[in-house]
């Protein structure tokens, strides 16, 4: 994948759009950056396996549903002046894919905070938009379904893929594709990272 073309087309489209080599990199920067904030994370495998819960929450008041009691924590991310998570793929023309089931994290990505950033391993980089939503539908909604025990048809597909099911444990419902900062939203940031992280 073309990681300069990607940062390149996501500083024209308006993200402020940063590369770190490593994940230890990239987890530095943030904690450095986010202080003295309230701090919401939404559901991402980016995020633990970065390991800034701990870190971030000796500096400002961090709510995520993966480490706190999930309704109460999600009600106050969605309220927080910061919010973290990641994307499912990001194109190299500057565009980026999420797919939700419950839209707590797509809506608190789009609207109300001061600033929320994407913290995004390059293996989620596809050279087109039509490609980086291929790689959301069948890639990182099928592993992320399987990591959810999901009894839905791409979970237990081998090879995985989407089947645009009908199954009550479908977590793909929404799908938003972001081509510019939202203008709800103060700041948008794309941390670009040189490791697989995340789904």
């Amino acid at each position: 994948m073309n990681v300069e073309k990607a940062l390149s087309a996501l500083r024209e489209n308006g993200f402020d759009a940063r590369w770190f080599a490593t994940a230890a990199e990239a987890a530095d920067a943030l904690c450095a950056e986010v202080k003295g904030k309230t701090v919401g994370i939404g559901g991402s495998v980016t995020v633990e396996q970065l390991g800034v819960y701990d870190r971030l929450s000796r500096e400002n008041t961090v709510y995520w549903h993966w480490c706190q009691p999930a309704a109460e924590a999600i009600r106050q991310a969605e309220q927080s002046q910061v919010y973290l998570l990641s994307a499912n793929a990001v194109s190299e023309t500057g565009a980026l894919v999420n797919i939700d089931g419950t839209g707590n994290r797509v809506a608190a990505s789009l609207y109300g905070r001061e600033h929320v950033i994407y913290l995004v391993g390059v293996n989620k980089l596809a050279p087109t938009l039509e490609a980086a939503i291929d790689r959301a539908r069948n890639v990182a909604a099928p592993l992320n379904a399987r990591r959810l025990h999901c009894q839905t048809p791409c979970a237990l597909a081998d090879p995985m893929r989407c089947h645009d099911c009908h199954s009550p444990d479908r977590i793909c419902k929404g799908y938003v594709v972001q081509t510019r900062p939202m203008g709800g939203i103060g700041r948008t940031e794309i941390f670009l990272i040189g490791e697989t992280l995340g789904y």
